[in-house]
């Protein structure tokens, strides 16, 4: 059963006042010495402190929490190409996210506008402005030569949340089901269900993690990305084996894993059977999978499934991510989001699968219990507790690495990052109660 219907949807963002966020001051402007001082003439001296040293504009703005989210709608959830207006509820939408779950505070910048370079331009121009860039929505190949144009020239994090917020948050997953399934990363084979920026990125990411580049077969919409084809992108290329499989089926024989970032129905019960023991299959084409988890678990009881769907165990949420993320990388003012921030990202989300689940969360999900094995290798997004474990280890591994620009100590970081949630999420209510929610 639809937990909304259609028009509870669009009633959502109408009501009350349009849209998902507002921006709402946090200084005082009850009388004409806070008028002086919130802009004119008092504006004046924080101006000329930050002319002197720009690392001041951290103290004196709310540059180190504003992140931008950027996207040209060219590839929105699973519409496709919509157009920046149209793709503007699911930025808003972001924002909304950010600011719940970590406490981030987000402009969304839709652009119309396609040219790679001139997308760069744009955002590059913006950085006196934000802490972070997250760049969302970018079609690809685009998208890998926007994120990785920008990282080289600018000193603040940018991340593409399509492609590597679905590889940690996967690749969290698939560290938990391998430890249940008694199986090596080294030694297993993935089968990947589409080659755009996700699939591609959470490819790369497994890499990191360990499995061999040649026990990875992805197929795009043409089929099996192999030497032997004449089409292929450089991203696409990186993946091409040198063995061709006639179809999906013939890959998934003996399969440890599937990865499916493609379209609903792209897998049979025949071809889940046909795996190796314990599979892991994370079908997460929205809304509906590339094999349903019931298909799945009736072909194979052993299986390890996710989805990206909240009503079915193991949902692969972005959101358990990236907020998480931009948080560490913002407190400890990082250059950028490096390899290292992300894998810890993994690490600490699969690490908090395997502690006692509160019974918060467990109301929330309306279940009686949680516990990490097959059913629950990844936390639910609502679990509070996210922030303080992966904020906390992206902040390490940004020290550790050198990116970052101010040290913190983690001890009590940890305890100011649950101090600061609970605060913001008590305002935050409050501006949403008044709205008559």
């Amino acid at each position: 059963m639809a937990l909304y219907t259609t028009q509870e949807a669009l009633d959502f963002r109408a009501k009350a006042r349009p849209g998902a966020v507002e921006v709402i001051p946090v200084k005082p402007c009850r009388n004409q010495k806070d008028l002086s001082l919130a802009y004119s003439p008092g504006v004046a001296e924080c101006c000329k402190a930050i002319h002197d040293n720009k690392d001041l504009v951290y103290a004196y703005t709310g540059k180190g929490n504003l992140v931008a989210v950027v996207s040209n709608g060219t590839a929105v959830l699973g519409l496709g190409d919509i157009g920046p207006e149209a793709g503007k509820p699911v930025m808003e939408g972001k924002g909304v996210l950010f600011k719940v779950f970590a406490d981030v505070d987000c402009y969304d910048i839709n652009l119309d506008a396609r040219d790679p370079d001139a997308i760069c331009a744009i955002v590059k121009a913006l950085e006196p402005t934000f802490g972070g860039i997250n760049l969302e929505d970018i079609k690809a190949p685009e998208c890998f030569y926007i994120e990785e144009k920008l990282k080289k020239e600018m000193n603040i994090p940018v991340f593409h949340d399509d492609q590597h917020g679905t590889a940690i948050i996967s690749g969290a997953g698939l560290l938990n089901a391998l430890e249940i399934a008694g199986k090596n990363i080294k030694d297993i084979r993935v089968v990947v269900s589409g080659a755009g920026a996700a699939g591609i990125a959470c490819s790369k990411f497994y890499l990191r993690m360990g499995v061999p580049r040649e026990q990875i077969a992805m197929f795009d919409s043409r089929g099996h990305i192999h030497a032997g084809r004449t089409d292929l992108n450089e991203h696409k290329r990186e993946f091409a084996g040198s063995r061709a499989f006639a179809d999906m089926a013939e890959a998934l024989k003996g399969a440890d894993m599937f990865l499916g970032l493609s379209r609903a129905g792209t897998v049979s019960a025949d071809m889940v059977r046909s795996m190796a023991a314990y599979p892991v299959i994370f079908a997460c084409a929205n809304p509906v999978p590339e094999i349903s988890y019931a298909e799945a678990k009736a072909a194979r009881p052993d299986a390890i499934v996710g989805t990206g769907r909240s009503d079915f165990p193991n949902q692969i949420n972005n959101v358990s991510g990236f907020p998480f993320i931009f948080r560490g990388a913002l407190d400890v003012r990082a250059t950028e989001i490096n390899e290292e921030m992300k894998l810890a990202a993994a690490g600490a989300i699969a690490a908090l699968a395997k502690e006692p689940v509160p019974d918060y969360v467990l109301g929330a999900y309306g279940v009686s219990s949680l516990c990490y094995g097959v059913d629950y290798v990844i936390p639910k997004p609502l679990d509070l507790r996210l922030i303080e474990y992966v904020a906390a280890a992206v902040a390490e591994a940004a020290m550790k690495t050198g990116v970052a620009r101010q040290n913190v100590d983690l001890a009590s970081y940890r305890e100011s990052l649950r101090a600061r949630l609970k605060a913001s999420r008590a305002r935050v209510e409050g501006v949403v109660q008044s709205y008559g929610w």
